[in-house]
């Protein structure tokens, strides 16, 4: 990748972005703020900078005169950068250097990682689970007369060498006319057994060679959100993928009130049909994308957490929300896709990712599995931050986990203008210390509609830092802009005014919205400290986070620390694997290896019930705060916000 070098004056501060970025997005990352409210769509004009070296491509808009054109003038947010660059912010968005001094970082997000088929392989992690057998068998006669099914395993033995096979009913039952269609040439699917014992079974017969169409459906049963995945199980590259909110939100937005759900006459039922109904709609939009024939599918992996799972499957989950809090299972065997009301073939087994406990469910152990933290020597902390909040520390050796309720707001969900991570969710925020006039970017570079979770996580510590909000997540209301305002008794900040924003209403970011930002951090960073507590460590025994989880890539690192999720450790430790569920999802699809180590990974994994656990409470209500009550545990932290005080005296 083309990398390019960006200057910025007056600050005469530079940074290194990949060919293709904008300018603006440059500016963000170096921290040097350009007053920006329309998301980078171009339609506000604020975003006005000198190109004085270098070349862009873009940037001309009818908010530059003739002359600003002519002068060199672009608009930043549409300027796309093509060589090393100069860049002048005008004098009426520059801040004297003592002000710039009070500017967020630059950005520091974590290294994205995610293991390819080609990493599996070599890794000798790959076992594959389901190949496909070509056989062109001799049409019976009067003195050939096997049956259908005999003739067709006796020349897979020898052709293939195939021995230890086993039919399905389904699969016989269509045979007869199949092995038919293209006089007797045909394809048997087989899925091998997980473990070396075991018989390989036929699942399906097709007419013809389709050997080299062979694909597997891989989804992430979240509480909020639902992703799935078509995956070609020849190359293992990913097809299609798509995320709906999951169907069950209109009944709850948490586990426990969807269980109190479930509880009423008619409700476990409900809620399945719901789940599926999601599924089913994401099945049809990532087999019409892949352009794959579903007759060509044969497993579902699905991973999600203890009561999703069980609620998908009709199991009542009342007894996980009581004392002692015990699932009706954490293993499951396959099932037939069909029979769970998804629209796959037949032939299709469902696979289901087992849980530890209650509230420790498939998706983390389908994130154990697939960041690998089961196999390295490294201390490691795993946390998947969505609706809830899961917690691994260990290695090879040993693992601990334990899970907390962190609520929505990392989805974007609980937030007055939230919304999940898509086109138009402000993602990259900036604020200038003087005017208190906000620099937005969103995704897709459009008109803002609402907040996504990373955006969230840099607004509230970018204001805090400022001074715009206290560490109990107050406005100060002595301050002069009419951004921060009184709306039927909630004080809050206007992000984008109507005019720029796609809804024809201000977006605003309020006290309410950050309270529920302060309390899932709060309940995030306690469970990681009591459970490095719990198991006799400190974080400065952690050699390596994974951070994994819907609250997307581009979470900045150093905010995160900032409002407190995160503890405060070397940047370059954490890395990012994204939906750490659908990822493990996707491995098991490809692999036997994974299948096979999964059930001793479950058994070695020490579950801590947190709300059981005497320090939890503690150090949750010690977290309640920007970043917390004890500054000592932040202590670049509190080196910045001494030096901010000493800059304002």
């Amino acid at each position: 990748m083309t990398t390019f070098r960006v200057k910025f004056l007056p600050y005469d501060t530079d940074i290194e972005i990949e060919d293709g970025d904008t300018v603006i997005r440059a500016a963000l990352e170096a921290g040097v703020h350009v007053n920006a409210s329309c998301g980078g769509e171009g339609v506000c004009g604020k975003c006005r900078v000198l190109i004085e070296g270098g070349t862009v491509e873009g940037g001309i808009s009818e908010k530059l005169s003739r002359q600003d054109q002519e002068s060199g003038y672009r608009l930043a947010c549409r300027s796309i950068v093509k060589s090393d660059l100069v860049v002048r912010i005008p004098v009426e968005s520059a801040i004297d250097s003592g002000v710039l001094k009070l500017q967020a970082a630059p950005r520091r997000t974590a290294h994205i990682r995610d293991m390819n088929f080609e990493e599996l392989k070599e890794k000798g992690l790959f076992v594959a689970p389901v190949e496909k057998k070509y056989v062109e068998l001799p049409a019976p006669t009067a003195q050939d007369n096997l049956p259908d099914i005999t003739r067709l395993i006796s020349h897979l033995q020898l052709e293939h060498d195939e021995h230890r096979l086993e039919v399905t009913l389904a699969m016989i039952r269509k045979l007869p006319q199949v092995i038919r269609e293209d006089d007797f040439r045909v394809t048997a699917t087989l899925v091998r057994p997980v473990r070396d014992v075991g018989k390989t079974r036929i699942i399906n017969v097709q007419p013809g060679d389709t050997t080299r169409q062979s694909y597997a459906i891989a989804m992430d049963i979240g509480t909020t959100t639902i992703y799935g995945q078509v995956i070609d199980l020849i190359s293992g590259e990913v097809l299609a993928e798509h995320g709906e909110f999951n169907g069950q939100i209109s009944y709850g937005e948490d586990v426990i009130s969807r269980i109190v759900y479930a509880e009423k006459p008619g409700g476990l039922v409900k809620l399945s049909e719901v789940v599926i109904k999601t599924v089913n709609k994401i099945l049809a939009k990532i087999i019409k994308r892949s352009g794959v024939d579903p007759e060509n599918i044969s497993t579902i992996t699905l991973a999600g957490n203890t009561t999703m799972t069980q609620l998908m499957l009709a199991v009542d989950p009342r007894h996980i929300r009581r004392a002692p809090y015990v699932p009706a299972a954490t293993l499951f065997p396959p099932i037939k896709a069909a029979d769970l009301g998804m629209d796959l073939g037949e032939h299709v087994a469902a696979l289901v990712y087992p849980a530890v406990s209650s509230y420790v469910g498939g998706d983390i152990v389908a994130g154990v599995m697939g960041s690998g933290i089961y196999r390295t020597d490294e201390l490691t902390l795993y946390l998947d931050v969505g609706t809830n909040a899961e917690i691994v520390i260990g290695n090879k050796d040993w693992l601990a986990c334990a899970a907390c309720s962190a609520g929505p707001a990392f989805e974007g969900g609980g937030l007055k203008f939230g919304m999940r991570a898509a086109k138009g969710a402000i993602e990259d925020f900036s604020i200038d210390p003087v005017t208190l006039e906000p620099m937005l970017i969103t995704i897709g570079n459009v008109r803002p509609k609402g907040i996504c979770g990373s955006g969230l996580i840099i607004m509230v510590a970018t204001m805090f830092e400022m001074g715009i909000i206290n560490n109990l997540g107050k406005f100060d209301r002595d301050l002069d802009t009419p951004r921060i305002r009184e709306d039927n008794g909630v004080y809050e900040y206007v992000l984008a005014w109507k005019d720029d924003t796609q809804i024809d209403r201000d977006v605003t970011l309020t006290e309410i919205d950050i309270e529920n930002l302060i309390r899932a951090k709060g309940a995030i960073y306690s469970g990681c400290m009591t459970l490095l507590t719990e198991v006799g460590m400190s974080i400065e025994d952690i050699e390596k986070i994974i951070l994994a989880g819907g609250f997307g890539s581009y979470v900045d690192l150093e905010k995160a620390m900032t409002i407190g999720l995160l503890p405060e450790m070397d940047t370059a430790k954490i890395t990012f694997i994204g939906n750490g569920s659908l990822m493990g999802a996707k491995m098991s699809s490809l692999t036997n290896r994974i299948r096979r180590d999964v059930v001793e990974v479950t058994k070695k994994m020490t579950n801590f019930e947190l709300s059981d656990t005497p320090s939890y409470m503690d150090n949750y209500v010690a977290a309640l705060f920007l970043p917390h009550t004890d500054m000592n545990k932040f202590p670049k932290l509190k080196a910045r916000m001494d030096a901010r005080k000493g800059l304002k005296q």
